[in-house]
């Protein structure tokens, strides 16, 4: 993998990783259209770099909102900012499972082909299209117009719930920041503190996923050290690039996308989605 690559692939993790589309699926788009799809193992420490990247990129755009949290979880305040840690925690609940006992099962059955990068595009798609129908529209203020009832808070069992569709998110082309989203929208929650919400929920599991996968990077390299291995596959300049145009278009993708669930703007990422993941399974079955 050379500068360009890291360089492409950064940009599209910072983009995708907010704005739901997907991060997962389209690194794995790129990386067949770059041809840099070295293997898992060798991948892990790249992939690894990207999503500390983004974490970093949350932290910095919604400071205001993680540093309040931070002191009254921690100095145990019990205010309403430290029983909202406890909602994430809560929300953790399902992907910890998940990522602890079957991520390498589902990585496994599933694998990471474009046939099913496609369909779960697709079904991100369907996912954001119920979302936009649910909008409140003007003049309906205060009410949903499918489910009726007006937004509410975020509540425990609805932290739960979101913590589940993250949990299912784990596939690659289904989106993470869409599926979440879709599901707090869906079950009645405010969007302005859903999307909010969505974001600082993945931090916790992206560092504890970074720190599963640190363990085989030094698994890998312990391997290679033995067997008298060349140079690494990803070099330093590279994952460092990889790394600073994460961040950098993270924090834009970030603040955009929060302005964006705010109006209700979802439906033209449904479209894209769609799109995008009927070239997929084209693509696959070798249809062009």
């Amino acid at each position: 993998m050379d500068i360009i690559d890291a360089l492409i692939l950064g940009i599209v993790q910072g983009l995708a990783e907010y704005l739901p589309v997907s991060s997962s699926g389209h690194l794995a788009i790129f990386r067949e259209i770059l041809g840099v799809d070295l293997g898992g193992a060798q991948n892990l420490e790249f992939d690894v770099a990207l999503h500390v990247a983004t974490v970093l990129s949350t932290i910095v755009i919604l400071w205001r909102e993680f540093w309040p949290l931070c002191t009254s979880f921690f100095t145990f305040k019990r205010d309403s900012n430290f029983y909202y840690v406890l909602k994430i925690l809560v929300s953790c609940i399902p992907i910890g499972i998940v990522g602890v006992c079957f991520k390498d099962t589902i990585e496994t059955i599933f694998g990471e082909g474009l046939g099913l990068v496609g369909i779960c595009l697709l079904v991100t798609a369907l996912l954001l299209s119920f979302s936009y129908f649910c909008r409140t529209l003007p003049g309906q203020e205060g009410r949903r117009p499918l489910f009726g009832g007006a937004p509410r808070d975020i509540t425990f069992v609805d932290a739960f719930v979101i913590g589940c569709a993250q949990a299912v998110a784990v596939l690659p082309g289904l989106s993470r920041s869409g599926t979440t989203i879709a599901t707090g929208i869906l079950i009645g929650d405010k969007r302005e503190q859903i999307a909010n919400f969505s974001f600082l929920m993945v931090i916790i599991p992206i560092l504890g996923e970074a720190l599963l996968d640190a363990r085989k990077i030094f698994a890998v390299d312990a391997i290679d050290a033995a067997a008298g291995a060349a140079e690494p596959a990803v070099g330093f300049a590279a994952l460092i690039t990889g790394f600073i145009a994460a961040f950098v278009v993270g924090c834009i993708a970030c603040k955009w996308m929060l302005n964006l669930v705010k109006r209700g703007k979802l439906i033209w990422f449904a479209v894209y989605c769609c799109i995008v993941g009927l070239v997929c399974i084209a693509k696959y079955y070798g249809l062009f």
